[in-house]
């Protein structure tokens, strides 16, 4: 790129309204009576959803391949087809309670930023890639972030086709029922680096009043099952001191769970989320509670740190109270940090266009978790109303869907200029 067309190309914004209508457009598949969009993975408004976005693309010019776990591939040619492409994508399947923009908003940012480059006659040196991964949000098909998992190799494509929904139906038989089982292997596709446009999904960009969040990295995660054994006990005559409450230990270590977040802060999480009390009785005191615990942090060595905490405090407290405390780790999913270049990319990218911004990590998993494991990888996150996701109400603005689409086309030419 010769100097005389940087400026031009710096100046190069797109069409914010055009992707807000196609936002639009595709939330009309699915859409619910409050406003968002139950669009599950590999249903037929999932293939209504696939065809309305696949045609979009063959009409900006891009040429589209699909793998066999049903991850698709639309692509601008560069001026040198045999570099690997600088790709962008997400997903566009949805919760059964939904909302317009996760997921969707990541793909067809992609979509504009190619529409924007034609409109523009602009040629990359690299090939421009739009992906959309099949089955992210794992509500349908167990686990989650499937189509990108596969693609990385972190499961098989056999374990993923034998995924069945709560009527038996198999990812594989359903793939094949909506048409999407393609040619290519997962994984035989190259990808020189990838970017992810996403809602925040919480509150933190709000809270600060900024445009941009510079996604650093993805949390780390342990979940573990733990289990306070006890003694059931008639509720009145037994007296305080002679108890074997499971359920007054269980409150001690749960509070513990989220000191310990606090303490490894500023990204450190703690939740307990479910709780199962046995026998459930109104005036029995319970003999058993078995709940879970979701720790999280911006490292594996701070996750690590806490786990180490938790299973401490967890002995003393069984020491002292003399009731077992069991703690089962049932998932783990390391820390993604992104690449230092992708992540100064979408740096300078917010401060040439002027939008406030700040560094960000994401605490929710994201197919550019799988992604960062093959080629260098970066997130862009833009603010969404209340940081409600996952909900019929989720909300983002018209002008902070354009900035991160500004931002994404930006970061993506610097990638794919570059020689």
């Amino acid at each position: 790129m010769d100097m005389k067309t940087k400026p031009a190309i710096s100046a190069v914004r797109v069409n914010g309204e055009r992707l807000w209508a196609s936002l639009m457009e595709l939330a009309q598949i699915g859409a619910t009576e409050k406003g968002g969009v139950c669009r599950l993975a590999l249903t037929e408004l999932d293939k209504q959803g696939r065809d309305l976005v696949i045609g979009w693309a063959k009409q900006a010019g891009m040429t589209v391949t699909v793998d066999k776990i049903g991850n698709a591939f639309m692509r601008r040619a560069g001026r040198n087809n045999a570099l690997a492409p600088v790709m962008t994508g997400s997903h566009i399947d949805t919760q059964p309670t939904g909302g317009k923009f996760d997921g969707n908003y990541g793909v067809l940012a992609g979509i504009e930023v190619v529409r924007t480059l034609n409109d523009h006659g602009i040629e990359t040196e690299a090939p421009i890639e739009v992906a959309f991964w099949t089955n992210e949000e794992g509500s349908r098909f167990v686990p989650v972030m499937m189509g990108s998992g596969v693609f990385a190799k972190a499961f098989t494509l056999e374990h993923a086709y034998a995924a069945t929904d709560t009527e038996g139906k198999s990812v594989k038989e359903e793939l094949a029922r909506i048409g999407y089982i393609g040619p290519e292997e997962p994984g035989d596709h190259a990808i020189g680096s990838y970017f992810e446009t996403h809602i925040e999904q919480g509150p933190v960009l709000e809270d600060h009043d900024k445009t941009i969040g510079v996604v650093t990295g993805v949390l780390g995660i342990k979940w573990y099952d733990c289990t306070v054994t006890g003694m059931e006990a008639h509720a009145g005559p037994t007296p305080m001191a002679l108890r074997k409450d499971a359920l007054q230990v269980a409150t001690v270590l749960m509070q513990e769970v989220v000191a310990t977040a606090l303490r490894y802060g500023p990204h450190g999480r703690g939740t307990v989320g479910m709780v199962q009390v046995h026998p459930n009785s109104r005036n029995v005191i319970p003999g058993r509670v078995k709940f879970s615990i979701d720790m999280r942090n911006s490292t594996d060595a701070l996750v690590d740190a806490m786990d180490a905490d938790i299973r401490k405090f967890a002995a003393d407290l069984s020491a002292k109270t003399g009731l077992p405390i069991q703690i089962e780790l049932v998932s783990h999913y390391p820390a993604a940090p992104f690449h230092a270049d992708c992540v100064a990319a979408v740096a300078k990218a917010a401060e040439a266009l002027g939008y406030s911004n700040m560094p960000a990590v994401s605490g929710a998993g994201h197919d550019a978790v799988y992604m960062a494991r093959l080629a260098p990888a970066g997130m862009i996150f833009i603010p969404c109303k209340d940081g409600i996701s996952h909900n019929e109400i989720e909300d983002a603005k018209p002008e902070h869907i354009t900035a991160g689409c500004n931002v994404l086309l930006h970061a993506m030419l610097e990638r794919a200029m570059a020689p």
